[in-house]
């Protein structure tokens, strides 16, 4: 999907876990397309390198923390506004997959701060950007789910099951912060990236051959549809999920 240059002029966004692979891609394709970009994750190094790679600070800045951490969550969404004056679009990026295995062999602890992430931080950054500057003024949140919470997924059960509810998350908001408040996600498959590499390092070849399009994500697949979603091309869109998956789920069943 070519970006569509002008489309975010005049538009802040804040995007989460955005130093690397499908957050960074996301804030790339917003900036290509006019906005100014707040990025958040854990390692201020890591963050430093993006905002210069996205033209520096005219363009993107960064705040540093855990994506659990509702002060992290005031602290960003606060920079977001105080350095760009407003704040029309959230991406919630951010998430962790500490397990794998069977859900009952797995450490409750681990799956408990999983779900810290993945779910209820989530939530906690769209209360952040709520009251901050989204309830009163409007605009879009994008939400980063995952295929694994559609359906049964071997070995990733915690993270499948906060995927799940991500999903009915963003039915839920988009009903309950409707009409001002747009609220979508988008559900790739295995993108190439460092916090999946576990599922295709190594064996790529073997790993995309049950995607009818033959081959793996990558992150760019996955950035032009949160674009569009934020955008006003989406304005009549709420409380959807989409499947990005290169046809990996029209797969089931064949051979």
């Amino acid at each position: 999907m070519s970006s569509v240059p002008g489309r975010f002029a005049g538009k802040v966004a804040l995007v989460t876990g955005a130093s690397r692979g499908i957050g960074f891609a996301v804030a790339e394709r917003l900036v290509a397309e006019g906005a100014q970009v707040c990025l958040t994750a854990r390692k201020t190094e890591a963050l430093e390198a993006a905002v210069e790679s996205l033209g520096g600070k005219d363009r993107a800045m960064f705040v540093a923390g855990k994506g659990d951490d509702a002060e992290h969550h005031l602290a960003a969404v606060a920079a977001a506004i105080n350095g760009y004056g407003r704040l029309d679009v959230l991406v919630n990026n951010a998430g962790i997959n500490p397990t794998f295995g069977p859900m009952i062999e797995q450490d409750p602890g681990a799956a408990r701060k999983l779900f810290d992430v993945n779910v209820i931080g989530a939530v906690g950054w769209v209360k952040a950007a709520y009251d901050a500057w989204l309830g009163a003024n409007g605009g879009a949140i994008v939400n980063i789910a995952s295929i694994a919470g559609t359906a049964p997924a071997p070995g990733l059960g915690y993270y499948a099951a906060s995927k799940a509810a991500l999903i009915q998350m963003t039915q839920q908001l988009g009903f309950e912060l409707a009409p001002k408040i747009r609220v979508n996600a988008v559900a790739p498959a295995v993108i190439k990236t460092q916090f999946a590499r576990a599922l295709y390092e190594g064996r790529e070849e073997e790993a995309a051959a049950g995607y009818a399009l033959g081959r793996l994500g990558v992150p760019h697949d996955v950035a032009g549809a949160v674009a569009f979603f934020a955008s006003s091309d989406a304005d009549w869109i709420t409380g959807q999920t989409l499947v990005i998956d290169g046809g990996v789920s029209l797969m089931k069943g064949v051979g």
